[in-house]
């Protein structure tokens, strides 16, 4: 009985917070590592978390989790990248925003940035500029993925074509050791590739959560990216990776 208990707040926390770790959940509930992880291996056969090192996150594999589960995930340090990655835009520029949380952080500290021209194919981003009155929102055309406010497609893909973007600012569901981002909707990577083509300068924002996790397409390597933006320290070697690609890496 006690450990169904657990293992119903233990999803909870992991829904809430992305993550959860051995030592704080024994800390938590008071009982030894050697349950939690007796726990976690249970949740894990189940299908309902995936074990990673110190701990276990909300499985990615091949579905992505719930846009409004993915917004409220690791919402502080998103405001944090938001910040930096703003700073980088001068007022007068012209900007990509794909579709994402972390973009959507990003919309929300430019909301002070004066005479920007923004395309995107976020309806979320589109509304949260709406009150900067000197921006100039472009809302890309195309299918309404109505789960996330998303717009993907050809005609999408069609109009990003007819843009040459100052910057581009992508979001991504995972990123893996040998530095690919990484999707699950090929429409929408098509999106993303595009704009990427179409701009002087690329910006990645990627919390941890997007280094734990899989998805099963390739959007781009961070080889073709001009600035990361992340709240984790990246392991030594694909740090030496984006060094040799000239890839800057922002962290705090």
């Amino acid at each position: 009985m006690a450990s169904n208990f657990r293992h119903k707040e233990i999803l909870s926390i992991a829904r809430k917070e992305g993550k959860v770790t051995v030592d704080g959940l024994a800390e938590l509930y008071n009982v030894t590592v050697q349950t939690i992880r007796r726990d976690l291996s249970e949740l894990a056969e189940m299908g309902r978390l995936e074990r990673v090192h110190g701990g276990a996150v909300i499985p990615s594999g091949v579905i992505n989790i719930l846009y409004e589960e993915r917004r409220r995930l690791n919402k502080n340090s998103k405001k944090a990248i938001a910040i930096r990655c703003a700073q980088k835009i001068p007022n007068g520029a012209s900007v990509f925003m794909n579709i994402g949380t972390t973009t959507e952080a990003v919309a929300r500290e430019l909301l002070d940035h004066e005479n920007l021209l923004i395309v995107t194919n976020n309806l979320n981003i589109a509304n949260i500029l709406s009150t900067n009155k000197s921006c100039e929102i472009i809302l890309a055309g195309g299918v309404l993925r109505r789960a996330d406010g998303g717009i993907v497609g050809g005609l999408t893909v069609d109009m990003v074509k007819q843009f040459k973007f100052d910057y581009s600012i992508l979001g991504c569901s995972a990123i893996d050791a040998d530095g690919d981002l990484l999707d699950f909707d090929g429409q929408e990577i098509m999106v993303s590739s595009t704009a990427i083509q179409r701009s002087r300068q690329v910006m990645v924002v990627a919390d941890y959560h997007k280094f734990e996790r899989k998805a099963p397409l390739t959007i781009c390597s961070l080889s073709d990216v001009n600035f990361l933006f992340t709240d984790v320290k990246l392991p030594n070697g694909l740090l030496i990776k984006c060094d040799t690609w000239k890839t800057e890496v922002i962290s705090y």
